[in-house]
């Protein structure tokens, strides 16, 4: 049974989160102010909390011009890039093999098709990384060009549904660069040879961020870790992404506000997961480094919540005996429904430690990361509050059945 003051809990936090704080971007103010409401409802509840701080770089930007030949070109500053105001003629390379034997030094560089065909991963992401993005980096650095600019087509797995998508978004590249459409690449592409002038105004200042570790139990050497990142991506309200899983942690810290049992229970909210250097997950991670074998259930919320559709929950690397406990404890709620597993989200880390893992999100969330992750669109209204609160009461239950049933650390439930 859903609870009423529960329910009307939830739509508050939405409200708060995508509303009321201004944008949640790492480093900015909203970020800021989001990690302090966090702070201090999950307090209220007797979590110990503890706020590690990261220096990241907080970044404002206010448009960009293109034009060449009297022509204008709509273009999009790339996320963490710096600002510039050049006159130059153009390039345009295809693949990373034209890039390499380029002559682009002093010119602003046009990438298109096959090497603009996905978004690249940031240069210093230690994470995931393939070779082939660190060989077009690479050449880019090398060919120093004055400028970039990224002909993008639509990558949702990498991007969700912006179109175009930013090629690059990495605060550590230097070289600045602006993305427009494919279509408007094609275009700008006939003035290869021709002298453009770009005019690209974006700031990165140098800020601070924060995770929230909120603790309670008796043991901290068998605990359960819950996250739910609290970032979002600049320019959206991010709702499902991820104000829900948010949302949904408060609601179970209020659920656990009496709870003192022997095992530990972490609740994080971590802060990096929609930002270029995931600095949130890799202060965690150090922070646990020679302690992952403490952890019996990693469990991760983002994109949960949404008022079509149930929730969908997917089990990685847990013991038959865990796998069975899951299993029979949302079985006694509809609302949720075992799905497939993915791996775009932060309960990866969890997966990199051969821990036992636990996610949620939205049943057929695909469709909504192509249409509305990182988006306007991504507001407060696509979530369902009484979905949030089936989730924090279904994991309230998991908890204390793992509580009454897991061995001493290493040891599997059963």
């Amino acid at each position: 049974m859903v609870s009423t003051h529960l329910s009307d809990k939830a739509a508050t936090y939405l409200r708060t989160l995508c509303l009321e704080i201004p944008g949640r971007q790492v480093g900015s103010a909203g970020n800021q102010a989001a990690t302090q409401f966090f702070t201090g409802v999950v307090s209220s509840f007797g979590f110990e909390a503890e706020c590690p701080t990261f220096e990241c770089i907080d970044w404002t930007q206010a448009g960009a011009e293109l034009t060449a030949g009297g022509a204008a070109f709509p273009v999009q500053v790339s996320p963490y890039s710096l600002g510039c105001r050049v006159r130059a003629p153009l390039a345009v390379v295809s693949t990373v093999e034209e890039l390499e034997q380029a002559e682009v030094r002093g010119q602003v560089l046009l990438l298109r098709g096959e090497i603009a065909h996905e978004q690249l991963m940031p240069k210093n992401f230690t994470f995931y990384n393939p070779d082939e993005h660190k060989r077009i980096y690479r050449a880019l650095e090398s060919a120093q060009p004055l400028a970039i600019v990224a002909a993008t087509s639509r990558n949702p797995e990498l991007a969700g549904a912006l179109y175009p998508f930013p090629l690059i978004e990495d605060g550590d590249f230097d070289i600045p660069s602006v993305f427009l459409t494919d279509e408007e690449g094609d275009r700008l592409a006939q003035r290869a040879g021709q002298v453009v002038h770009l005019e690209s105004r974006a700031q990165r200042i140098p800020s601070q961020g924060c995770n929230v570790v909120a603790r309670k139990g008796q043991d901290a050497k068998r605990r359960a870790v819950l996250f739910a990142h609290i970032d979002a991506k600049q320019g959206t309200p991010g709702a499902l992404d991820n104000a829900s899983g948010v949302a949904t942690l408060l609601l179970l810290a209020e659920l656990l506000a009496g709870y003192s049992g022997k095992l530990g229970i972490e609740i994080v909210a971590i802060n990096g997961e929609d930002y270029y250097g995931a600095q949130g997950e890799k202060l965690w991670e150090a922070a646990n480094t020679g302690h992952f074998d403490e952890i019996v259930l990693g469990i991760n919320l983002d994109g949960a919540g949404h008022r079509e559709g149930r929730t969908a929950y997917s089990i990685y690397g847990c013991p038959p005996e865990m796998e069975d406990l899951i299993r029979q404890t949302f079985a006694a709620h509809p609302g949720l429904v075992e799905g497939k597993p993915w791996y775009q989200s932060d309960h990866s880390l969890f997966l990199m430690y051969q821990r036992p893992a636990l996610a949620l999100t939205s049943e057929g969330m695909g469709p909504l990361w192509t249409e509305v992750a990182h988006t306007a669109g991504d507001r407060a209204e696509l979530v369902d509050p009484a979905r949030l609160v089936e989730i924090a009461q279904a994991l309230h239950e998991l908890l204390l059945r793992i509580e009454g049933q897991v061995g001493p650390a290493n040891e599997s439930v059963g």
